[in-house]
């Protein structure tokens, strides 16, 4: 694809996990993705990637749950989301060097897929050593847990995150249906973990090139900081 004029491109990786652990099923939770595709796209090209490649699982019940919101009800007929998602690179077709940051969105779909897959793992070590940005939110952070720096250590090592807290989880009743509690995983990491005073609230936190959002209301905030990042780093 011939892109004629100067934006640069930012790649979402998706998940492509279907079921949690309790075999209920599950995928990328819609406005996570909808919410920062719509906050991006004036300013850069978006190319969608999964480890499995074209159509990653949106989660269902996140798509009946906000199919009153009007990005998420857009992203879900928008023909060129549609063409994005059909044809979504495999984690083994991305060049990172094509790209001037990372973002994930969330689900519980990430929570069991994203975490211990290898070529996931050496794109976000790639992007972060690159001193490129990388976000993601709600279980979105899930995939960056096990990346590295180049002296080995956890990129979230020492450095303030946030993703979903164990409260929220609790409270979603999914506690089970995932690997990992996100929380406690960031704080295992070395993760200076902070949330919201209150359940489902906003919170965005930007800590060097590494940008985190704790839950659904974050997705827009995650990636209005991301612009700010990328124009005050061009």
């Amino acid at each position: 694809m011939t892109h004629h004029d100067n934006k640069k491109k930012i790649l979402f990786i998706f998940t492509s996990a279907s079921k949690t652990l309790l075999d209920k099923p599950t995928g990328w939770y819609l406005p996570e993705a909808a919410h920062p595709y719509y906050t991006l796209l004036p300013h850069y090209h978006i190319t969608f990637a999964a480890p499995l490649g074209p159509n990653p699982p949106l989660d269902e019940g996140s798509a009946e749950k906000f199919k009153e919101d009007e990005q998420c009800a857009k992203f879900l007929v928008d023909p060129t989301v549609k063409e994005k998602l059909d044809t979504a690179l495999k984690l083994s077709e991305v060049n990172v060097e094509d790209y001037v940051a990372v973002f994930y969105p969330g689900g519980h779909g990430p929570a069991i897929d994203l975490p211990t897959d290898e070529l996931n793992i050496n794109i976000a070590n790639e992007f972060f050593r690159a001193k490129k940005p990388v976000s993601a939110v709600c279980h979105g952070p899930c995939a960056i847990v096990n990346a590295t720096d180049a002296a080995g250590e956890p990129i979230v090592k020492g450095r303030t995150v946030t993703g979903l807290s164990n409260v929220e989880e609790e409270m979603a009743k999914k506690v089970k249906d995932v690997p990992f509690l996100l929380e406690d995983k960031l704080v295992e990491k070395g993760g200076n973990y902070v949330k919201a005073d209150e359940p489902y609230a906003a919170n965005v936190v930007v800590d060097g090139h590494l940008i985190t959002g704790q839950n659904p209301a974050s997705a827009r905030g995650v990636a209005e900081e991301l612009v700010q990042l990328l124009s005050a780093t061009e």
